[in-house]
């Protein structure tokens, strides 16, 4: 796989990440608001610990979001450095992909 790919592949997996990780965190804090009337020392300890998983879990994912956002911004420079680099060569990868585009438009 070209690294152009799997940084793709990568990028696309940490998205999903984090996606489903906030799901699961808005998840538990629902259930921490649904429990919060009940009571018990083993429920109490539970939702103490769950709270405090909970702020290490939001720290990371917008650690991870941050890092996403950097790598992304790194790969829009290279981008831009290799298009001011070689302007003909980005031009004519340009025009075969929308050569192709239209080909595959123009048969449906």
């Amino acid at each position: 796989m070209p690294a152009a790919a799997k940084a793709k592949h990568n990028d696309a997996a940490k998205e999903k990440l984090v996606a489903d990780f906030k799901t699961v965190v808005a998840d538990a804090e629902e259930l921490l608001k649904l429990t919060a009337d009940q009571a018990g020392d083993k429920l109490t300890d539970v939702r103490a610990r769950l709270g405090d998983r909970l702020v290490i879990a939001k720290q990371r994912i917008e650690d991870a979001e941050h890092a996403l956002i950097e790598q992304t911004r790194k790969v829009a420079h290279a981008t831009d450095d290799y298009v001011h680099a070689h302007p003909w060569q980005s031009v004519g990868v340009a025009a075969g992909v929308a050569f192709l585009l239209g080909l595959l438009s123009g048969r449906r």
